[in-house]
């Protein structure tokens, strides 16, 4: 199971780390040990985090040339695909990708993961 620096879900959380370890004293965000007894933040409580968050940052400003870096919050294998979910700051990204690629990329809930969106079609709609 992965597990981030204070640093490392700083930069995934785009805030400073001394806000990621207020959140962490406070409650908001699970932080242990490791074998060093330094401070480290557990993937799968990392993810948590993230997607209860996704709401609470209007107006971040969208990675450019359409990669966004962030978090994977959910992997549903079938038995040819699997449909993996990534919050990216306010982001979720969806993408249906061959179960046997999960499995060679070690996708799991927790890793970090960048996803690089292309399309040939914009649909735009009323909110």
């Amino acid at each position: 199971m992965p597990t981030y620096s204070i640093g490392q879900a700083a930069r995934l959380l785009r805030v400073s780390p001394e806000t990621v370890r207020r959140w962490a004293d406070a409650g908001r965000l699970p932080m242990g040990r490791d074998g060093s007894g330094n401070r480290v933040i557990d993937g799968v409580g990392l993810a948590r985090f993230v997607r209860e968050r996704a709401g609470d940052t209007p107006g971040v400003p969208a990675p450019a040339r359409n990669a966004f870096t962030g978090i994977v919050t959910a992997v549903r294998p079938d038995d040819v695909v699997a449909q993996v979910e990534v919050q990216a700051g306010p982001h979720r990204i969806v993408s249906l990708v061959t179960r046997e690629a999960v499995e060679d990329l070690g996708l799991a809930v927790g890793v970090t993961v960048t996803a690089r969106v292309t399309s040939t079609d914009v649909h735009v709609g009323l909110v």
